[in-house]
């Protein structure tokens, strides 16, 4: 072997002993937590107040950095190569580990294996919700009207491959109809398209549509949670249609992979205790129709696994792709 790779690999695993050295002593300085998302988002107000709690209950000052570009790939391919001692980690959405490495042939990161999973945060059921001028009333009847108007309704998006594309494309694959997808930059613009009836129909995160569903300006017809919803009992679940369907968004937290089992343990027993807080969960997770899926590394590594297995299949039999 070369005699740098000697030197290299000697500093590597000097670097890993010192890290596994100072788990039992962990934290010891401040912890910054990346999002690779804008500000204002479910995930970076996750984040913060995932952070907030971890500052008090770690006393450590934990720090939340937005890195957002590249539809999430920058700030999830600086944790990828970042030291794995527990001060670098990653709040991101679904996205960010289950569907992107499967639109994107040049993806700098790959979720299976360059993290470790720590927990999941929160899961946010998407409501199927249509312009009133549609005349079907549930969601069955959306099926019959599609069905004999093939690509005829369009539907927003936020981004190609993102869970207002996917979910969609998923209800296509399972009921043989066909829509049409205009895609946004953002749930906000397709939103302002979807009232003023430029588009027909979309599926999101039902905590950004209340208001207008309250006030009649769009019709609701199903949520994508596994049963109705106690602040919305007569909105059915998608599933009593499609048994089995759920559409929704979760957020999960990470650190880079060879992160001291001991570490992630102890974050991830952290982040269980903060998120079955009922306190916590009524501040914030309730008013974004969040509900909390915080879990051992274990159960969040197999939802990474199982997720990013459904998804491939649906990506693949419609041949989306971004590059």
């Amino acid at each position: 072997m070369p005699r740098v790779h000697i030197i290299l690999t000697a500093v590597l695993i000097y670097g890993l002993s010192a890290a596994a050295g100072s788990a039992q002593t962990y934290p010891s300085k401040p912890i910054h937590i990346i999002v690779p998302t804008s500000p204002g988002g479910i995930t970076d107000t996750l984040a913060r107040a995932l952070a907030q709690r971890l500052t008090e209950s770690l006393g450590q000052q934990v720090f939340v950095e937005d890195k957002p570009g590249g539809a999430g790939h920058l700030g999830m391919e600086y944790v990828a190569k970042a030291f794995p001692d527990g001060y670098t980690l990653v709040v991101a959405a679904d996205a960010s580990f289950v569907v992107n490495q499967h639109l994107y042939s040049n993806l700098s990161y790959d979720p299976i294996n360059d993290f470790a999973p720590v927990s999941g945060l929160g899961v946010s059921p998407q409501a199927l919700v249509i312009h009133p001028s549609l005349p079907p009333n549930t969601f069955a009847e959306l099926l019959e009207y599609a069905k004999t108007r093939p690509r005829v309704l369009n539907y927003g998006t936020f981004g190609i491959g993102t869970s207002g594309h996917l979910n969609i494309v998923a209800i296509e694959n399972e009921t043989d109809t066909r829509f049409s997808p205009v895609h946004y930059r953002g749930a906000a613009p397709a939103i302002t398209d979807l009232l003023g009836g430029h588009i027909q129909m979309m599926i999101v995160a039902i905590g950004l549509l209340r208001q207008n569903i309250e006030a009649g300006k769009l019709n609701a017809l199903a949520i994508g949670s596994a049963e109705r919803l106690p602040a919305y009992p007569n909105l059915p679940a998608l599933a009593e249609t499609l048994p089995g369907f759920q559409a929704g968004s979760w957020y999960g937290l990470a650190a880079p992979k060879g992160t001291p089992p001991v570490i992630v343990e102890k974050l991830s027993a952290q982040t269980q205790a903060i998120f079955g807080d009922p306190m916590f969960r009524d501040r914030y997770l309730a008013p974004a129709a969040t509900f909390s899926i915080a879990s051992s590394p274990q159960a969040f590594a197999e939802r990474i696994a199982h997720d990013s297995a459904r998804w491939g299949k649906v990506i693949r039999a419609a041949g989306i792709k971004v590059n």
